[in-house]
């Protein structure tokens, strides 16, 4: 190393997960440092992934096509800035369906719409183009170390900063800077988890798969065997993941049948799928899209206005300023939707009725029915996915039910506001939120393409794939050694099952990760839980969710100290904030997925010229000042 920067300063950061929210980071530290912060510091970057750097686990380029995204191409983008003539960098590069567009163009590889949908094997070709292109941009004065492995620990240093022990060379960093953008947990099983586990390791041949990305699944032909039943718990974006793996990736192939239907061909080597939920509904499809890409949706009733005017009234009232969902929020949410419905509903031009929208409705289409066989719940359930393919078709603009169920996405941020860092009553956020709001929301707005709803139509109606009905029971069977799935909804629905895989993904807990660094974290007090408290009573509940400050996302301690230099981004997050598996920004708008990685970025590089600061964090009712 040259005399010159021997001399300088030094900040050195470590990144510990290179998914979506690891890269939207280096992608605005990159940003910054090109624009001349820190140029006369030498900056160095430690770039760390167990699975792929640039892509990480869940967007690994290894996996199989089936794995799809459930935002259209268009909406997609790691950028915090549109192309702007020159070369991708930085802060200006192509959305995911530019970059497609542009490989198809000049290396012959498929073509993709606007509206369509990638694979997740195809974004994370995205990312990681993102990845060496942030690399390749970066100024002299920075060096990135990318390292394929996995952090086990990290302690506090006496001389200030962090040491991380890895298990790979070189086994031990010192960085100033440390963000944990690490993504989904791996949970230690709870105790019905832990039941399945032990019947099947107590008989030969019987087999339990906790929850997890399905492309991190035994799911071939030498793990489950053909012809036998395979029983699958959550009918979510993970099940069609599932589904397909045990389908399509058997050799099985869908046909046009006429009439717009499809019809399933099978190989031979596909086993039985039983498959059920609390509601009995597969997540219902996505409408079409009708959006451009930078659409913005601007809220009549529930923004953010009125949940500060919300939160004044509460404090006037109670002496907290902290809301109770239903009253506060939901009636003002449930106002925007039903705007949307029924303008949608005039510009159609259509005259007949239109009925009311109910969620909990559509979310529980089965809740207080009774079958007398499966035959009479299948006939159900086919009647009710062909109803909500046909308002799929009819798009997110155009179509009224589809455009007001699009709300629900477009409409988060404010919804955050009102939710973020305690700012529910604990009961409310428990009961009212947690319980009952987000299943609903999750069901009716986070729904696959199309096209994946009428693969699993075309299965359900070749008896490939059952649904048992609604409340289904997923149990262990001493008498026969087997799992037995069925609804007490539906007569007859009880079968039995060799296989029984957990298709949710796993819920964010503090407490139940498993990985190494996240027992280091516990063990050494760098971390701490979010605690939803209510200032007037008292009354606490926790949550599972790592507690961090509000931007830029210092991690508190045990003892209550922010740590400054420590930053949590993403799902482990979740719980202190809602909604944190949204996976990139959207071209030609300043969203809050790049407003994080900017904030943290720009806190990095501010703080390196500061003192270092120890001091306690000043906690207001639970949410960090």
């Amino acid at each position: 190393m040259p005399a010159e920067s021997s001399r300088r300063p030094t900040l050195t950061i470590a990144v510990i997960g290179t998914g979506p929210r690891g890269i939207s980071v280096l992608e605005r530290l990159a940003v910054r440092l090109a624009e001349g912060e820190l140029a006369d510091h030498t900056v160095r970057i430690h770039v760390i992934d167990a699975t792929e750097p640039g892509a990480g686990r869940v967007w690994r380029t290894d996996q199989d096509e089936w794995f799809t995204m459930n935002t259209v191409v268009g909406q997609v983008t790691m950028y915090s800035g549109v192309p702007d003539g020159g070369p991708a960098r930085p802060g200006a590069g192509p959305s995911l369906g530019q970059w497609i567009a542009r490989r198809a163009a000049t290396h012959g590889e498929p073509a993709l719409d606007a509206d369509d949908y990638a694979s997740r094997r195809r974004y994370g070709q995205y990312l990681r183009s993102v990845y060496r292109t942030i690399l390749d941009h970066l100024p002299t004065n920075v060096e990135v170390t990318e390292i394929r492995g996995s952090v086990t620990s990290v302690v506090a240093a006496s001389r200030g900063g962090y040491a991380l022990e890895l298990d790979c060379p070189p086994y031990l960093i010192d960085a100033d800077k440390v963000l944990l953008a690490t993504g989904h947990p791996r949970n230690a099983p709870d105790p019905h988890e832990a039941e399945l586990l032990g019947f099947a390791e107590r008989h030969p041949g019987i087999t339990y798969l906790c929850g997890d990305s399905a492309a991190d699944m035994p799911l071939s032909v030498r793990d489950i065997a053909p012809g036998g039943t395979v029983g699958i718990r959550g009918m979510g974006l993970s099940f069609y993941d599932v589904m397909l793996s045990l389908t399509v990736g058997r050799g099985g192939t869908f046909e046009q049948a006429g009439n717009g239907r499809l019809r399933y061909v099978p190989s031979g080597l596909e086993p039985r799928i039983v498959t059920g939920s609390r509601s009995g509904l597969p997540i219902p499809a996505r409408g079409r899209n009708q959006k451009e890409p930078d659409h913005t949706f601007r809220p009549r009733f529930l923004t953010k206005e009125a949940v500060a005017a919300a939160r004044k009234r509460r404090y006037s009232a109670t002496g907290s300023d902290r809301l109770r969902f239903n009253e506060d929020v939901l009636p003002l949410l449930l106002k925007d939707l039903d705007h949307v419905y029924r303008s949608a509903h005039r510009a159609s031009g259509a005259t007949e009725p239109l009925p009311p929208l109910d969620l909990h409705a559509l979310a529980r289409p089965f809740k207080d029915a009774r079958f007398d066989s499966p035959a009479a719940f299948r006939d159900r359930l086919v009647e009710v996915m062909r109803e909500d393919l046909a308002q799929a078709a009819l798009g997110n603009v155009a179509g009224p039910l589809k455009a007001a169920l699009d709300v629900l996405r477009d409409i988060r941020n404010v919804v955050r506001e009102a939710v973020d860092f305690g700012g529910l009553h604990p009961d409310s956020h428990a009961e009212e939120f947690q319980r009952d709001f987000v299943p609903v929301n999750a069901l009716l707005s986070a729904g696959p393409p199309i096209e994946r709803v009428e693969q699993l139509l075309a299965l359900v109606e070749s008896g490939m794939v059952e649904v048992a009905g609604p409340a289904t029971r997923f149990t262990a069977d001493e008498a026969t050694g087997r799992f037995r799935i069925g609804s007490p909804q539906v007569a007859g629905s009880d079968r039995a099952a060799e296989t029984l895989i957990d298709a949710r993904i796993p819920t964010p807990d503090l407490h139940r990760d498993v990985s190494p660094l996240a027992r280091s974290l516990r063990a050494e007090g760098l971390v701490s839980e979010f605690i939803h408290e209510e200032p007037v009573s008292g009354r606490t509940r926790a949550t599972g969710g790592l507690n961090v400050t509000m931007a830029p996302f210092h991690v508190v301690s045990a003892d209550g100290t922010v740590r400054y230099g420590l930053y949590a981004l993403g799902i482990p997050t979740e719980h202190t904030r809602w909604f944190t598996q949204v996976g990139s920004g959207k071209p030609g708008l300043n969203t809050l997925f790049r407003q994080d990685a900017d904030a943290i970025a720009l806190d990095m590089l501010r703080a390196a010229r500061d003192a270092a600061r120890t001091e306690p964090a000043t906690l207001v009712a639970g949410r960090a000042a």
